[in-house]
């Protein structure tokens, strides 16, 4: 008779902690078991296991060790909030697949996991992931954590890479799965000398942690301290990031931490069978976005939210040596309702936690959002040195179209002056603007498809789409303050991507054999390499930009050197004024014509449809 009234007081009491909201002010580091969360290797047959799982009452470790039984031998013990247990007698040359049964019914992998084994591992192939462990079908229930007491010893062979400044950084995005034919990891690797000869100096990787099934880009995260092994093993994704700093290109992380999808076993431990249940410690049980939510949302205000976060970025910080991350949709990191375009005091501070916390364990690290709210919160974040997107592609595709001299509701098409930090009020150049993201509708593709038409001038012909885009990227690059491209817009990538917006894209490496295709990498690469040889010239504050017209020219100064940049988008010549503001001859630094000024006023310029200049100072 007490057995059972003790179990209908225990069932009263998990009933109640599963209605307790998330918001209850706890603190997850208290009473800890004597190893941190996740699996902790202690010897060579020995592995710890912490587990994370308030309100709970019991849990199980069960796998290949103990022939998926619930022995009371493997049942963890409770501390604080936490379940804990060392186990022995393992083989340091095998790896063993095992699983939690919390409360004795729902089954998950460790949230701190660095392996999974997944039902779906085995379409995988052996080329890209050698000798991976199958999945133990009939045994585990769901995603799975492989674990072994080998210890990591891998030697880094430049492990004091330092990253470029950031107002100088040029990144390319990567979609691993679409950038070569293999789609994995370390064919990547083999294009770092083509990455290098660009002239970039840092690569961004779209999210490569564990993510649902094989094929995605990455943004419906379940396992946050995993690669996912879709793409290659720890080692490869290593080599990787190793063979980059040997070449000074920084390595940063795609990183999604707005939401999770239903596979996370933070979500699994607290779940109604539809969405997360209010005791659930990291997620809200409905997001407050009611404008953009996807998965199942993030409660940032959370301390438990806040030490994984915490924990997920030192990690890579850590064990894979990244530079730094791109946080995708930071606009979702609050707890207010409402689209979230207005500023937010209280998301304000989350970010700037989080980033401190960063910089805490990695001074130089690249901290960047993608932010895309009201002006006044994303230049606070600015100042406190957190860079965020400048989504500039509808305005300059409306002008590499050639439709830039139209007004659209009484604004002008084509304006692309929100790419300056300083049109924006901002103080720190920490604004990454770009032409082109995986997000975007291709240039090149809007441009043969839209383009305009008249006697004569046909934007939607290939080569002259392509001398359009040339344009774009000489008046875009020459803008002070980091910049990024999506993978092979160097090349005028032009498959369309909203036909089915997910599905792989191929790669086109065969357009650097097309001498118009190679023609435009080139003015890619040119001013990239102007970046790098005149950093002072084109990061400086004192410019002068005039982008609002069909005809745009961007004004450089340093000291006494001076660069004057221009580019004219309209389908027909135009003639403009533009103040070089000193006399003498300049020097054209695509053709090495000169020109002479005379004096300080400005200059009579006429350029053909789509011709483009950059003029140095004698």
């Amino acid at each position: 008779m007490k057995r059972y009234a003790l179990l209908i007081l225990l069932a009263a009491f998990a009933a109640a902690c599963n209605n307790e909201p998330n918001t209850a002010p706890r603190n997850p580091l208290a009473d800890l078991p004597p190893y941190p969360d996740g699996i902790t290797r202690i010897s060579g047959d020995s592995l710890a296991f912490v587990l994370l799982a308030p309100c709970k009452q019991n849990v199980y470790l069960i796998g290949d060790f103990n022939e998926w039984d619930t022995s009371k031998a493997y049942k963890m013990t409770p501390k604080g909030e936490r379940f804990w247990i060392k186990i022995g007698g393992l083989s340091p040359s095998r790896e063993y697949v095992c699983q939690y049964i919390v409360d004795c019914d729902i089954h998950i992998a460790d949230p701190f996991a660095e392996k999974l084994s997944d039902p779906n591992d085995h379409y995988i192939p052996a080329a890209i992931y050698p000798n991976l462990i199958p999945y133990p079908s009939g045994k585990a229930n769901g995603v799975a954590m492989a674990v072994s007491t080998k210890p990591s010893n891998y030697q880094w062979q430049n492990p004091n890479f330092e990253p470029p400044p950031r107002e100088q950084l040029i990144v390319y995005e990567i979609l691993l799965r679409d950038f070569t034919t293999q789609k994995s990891i370390k064919a990547a690797k083999e294009k770092i000398p083509y990455l290098k000869n660009l002239g970039i100096n840092a690569v961004e990787l779209m999210p490569f942690n564990e993510f649902e099934g094989n094929e995605s880009w990455g943004y419906n995260p379940s396992f946050y301290f995993a690669p996912d092994k879709a793409y290659g093993t720890p080692a490869d994704y290593k080599d990787f990031i190793d063979e980059c700093h040997a070449n000074g290109i920084a390595v940063i992380m795609d990183m999604v931490l707005n939401h999770s999808y239903g596979q996370s076993p933070m979500v699994r431990l607290y779940w109604d069978g539809s969405r997360p249940l209010p005791a659930n410690p990291w997620y809200n049980v409905q997001s407050p976005n009611t404008s953009y939510l996807w998965g199942f949302d993030f409660n940032h205000e959370s301390p438990y939210t806040q030490a994984f976060v915490d924990s997920v970025c030192a990690f890579w910080m850590r064990e894979y040596r990244v530079d730094g991350f791109r946080f995708d949709f930071t606009k979702g990191f609050t707890q207010r309702s409402g689209d979230g375009w207005a500023r937010d005091p209280s998301r304000i501070a989350i970010l700037k936690r989080m980033a401190d916390q960063i910089w805490l364990r990695k001074t130089n690290a690249i901290v960047i959002c993608e932010h895309l709210t009201d002006n006044a919160e994303e230049k606070e974040l600015a100042a406190h040195g957190i860079m965020l997107w400048g989504n500039i592609n509808y305005n300059i595709n409306e002008a590499t179209m050639g439709w830039g001299a139209e007004n659209d509701n009484g604004k002008k098409k084509g304006d692309i002056s929100w790419a300056s930090y300083q049109q924006r009020g901002w103080t720190k150049p920490n604004l990454v603007a770009y032409m082109e993201s995986h997000d975007e509708e291709r240039i090149m593709f809007k441009n043969t498809k839209w383009g305009k038409d008249t006697a004569g001038y046909d934007v939607k012909d290939l080569n002259t789409a392509l001398r359009r885009t040339e344009a774009a990227a000489v008046i875009f690059f020459a803008l002070p303050g980091p910049k990024m491209l999506w993978q092979f817009g160097e090349l005028g990538y032009d498959y369309e991507l909203n036909n089915d917006r997910l599905a792989p894209k191929p790669p086109r490496w065969d357009y650097y054999d097309d001498p118009a295709r190679l023609a435009l990498h080139n003015v890619f690469k040119a001013m990239f390499d102007l970046r790098a040889q005149r950093a002072g010239l084109f990061g400086t504050e004192d410019y002068t930009i005039s982008l609002v017209e069909q005809f745009k020219y961007i004004i450089l100064r340093d000291g006494s050197t001076t660069a004057v940049v221009m580019a004219n988008f309209d389908v027909q010549p135009v003639t403009k004024s533009v103040p070089f503001g000193a006399a003498g001859t300049w020097r054209e630094h695509f053709t090495e014509n000169t020109l002479e000024v005379s004096g300080a006023d400005p200059v009579s310029i006429t350029l053909e449809a789509g011709e483009y200049r950059v003029y140095f100072g004698q």
